[in-house]
């Protein structure tokens, strides 16, 4: 298996400026994935259109919303397992994406409106979702996992306003209406999609698991057996790009079943550089671009 060093910094690899990357989706999702938007763009474009994408861990959704957005593939399958971030997706792209976007341009953000928000028993769909927005938009990193909190001062003392950016989320929502036919949202696990569609081929899966190190801190659903997931991958009969930290328990799994691997830069919060691992069965399509 071909090993390249870290990408040759002469060229384009030194971390994609996620400025220039539509901003689709309306989470401020830790573990994101707009960095790697190019990169996958470029995956997807060497199996062609016709394809099904599979995002067995979804969260944020930017792979499969460009996905949509750029007709990378002829339809996507979304699947999400907490609950609140699935009402979410169960809402934008069920019937009541019009509403989860005029309720975010209605609701004046205070401290105390906040609060009468979360305090309220939640008693459908569509309001766990503007409820999961405001923490998603509000909570410290946006991270909704246990023991997370509301902002105290924001960006340049203004509190929860410097976090709060109703336009720009109503626009978001709106603007995957008219696309959503195209996907197709799975609340549930993504181990047992993946299981129930191995033997597909016309379908690729971009896997993006909760990582080794990090995930406790940053989801609810934090616990994966990732043997499990490895073994799981290589049964599957359709191409697949996973991405993980770059740890040597990672790569010792994607050795031992024979896994192509490539690290790639990327920029977390406040701009620290680190090194993450894309995965797959061949990524000379990837190498192609250096």
């Amino acid at each position: 298996m071909k090993q390249l060093e870290l990408f040759d910094l002469k060229k384009s690899h030194k971390g994609v400026n996620v400025a220039t990357v539509p901003m689709r989706s309306p989470f401020r999702y830790p573990g994101g994935k707009t960095w790697l938007i190019p990169q996958v763009r470029l995956w997807l474009k060497s199996l062609g259109s016709s394809i099904e994408l599979i995002e067995p861990f979804v969260g944020g959704g930017i792979v499969s919303l460009t996905a949509a957005f750029e007709n990378l593939a002829k339809t996507i399958l979304m699947v999400e397992k907490d609950e609140d971030i699935a009402a979410v997706w169960r809402t934008i792209l069920g019937r009541e994406g019009k509403w989860l976007a005029d309720q975010i341009m209605q609701f004046e953000v205070t401290l105390s409106n906040v609060q009468a928000i979360f305090n309220q028993p939640i008693t459908s769909v569509r309001q766990r979702a503007f409820t999961t927005i405001l923490k998603n938009r509000l909570f410290h990193g946006g991270i909704l996992a246990e023991g997370s909190g509301l902002l105290k001062y924001g960006e340049n003392g203004k509190g929860l306003l410097s976090r709060w950016y109703p336009k720009t989320l109503q626009n978001r929502i709106l603007a995957i209406q008219p696309i959503k036919q195209k996907i197709l949202f799975v609340q549930g696990d993504g181990f047992k999609i993946m299981k129930k569609n191995k033997n597909r081929r016309n379908v690729a899966y971009f896997i993006d698991p909760p990582y080794t190190k990090a995930a406790k801190r940053l989801y609810r659903h934090f616990e994966i057996n990732h043997q499990y997931l490895f073994d799981l991958t290589k049964q599957l009969k359709g191409d697949f790009l996973m991405t993980y930290d770059d740890t040597e328990e990672i790569r010792l799994l994607a050795r031992k079943h024979c896994f192509d691997i490539e690290p790639i830069l990327m920029r977390g919060t406040h701009h620290i550089k680190k090194t993450e691992l894309l995965i797959g069965n061949n990524l000379d399509w990837l190498r192609e671009d250096f």
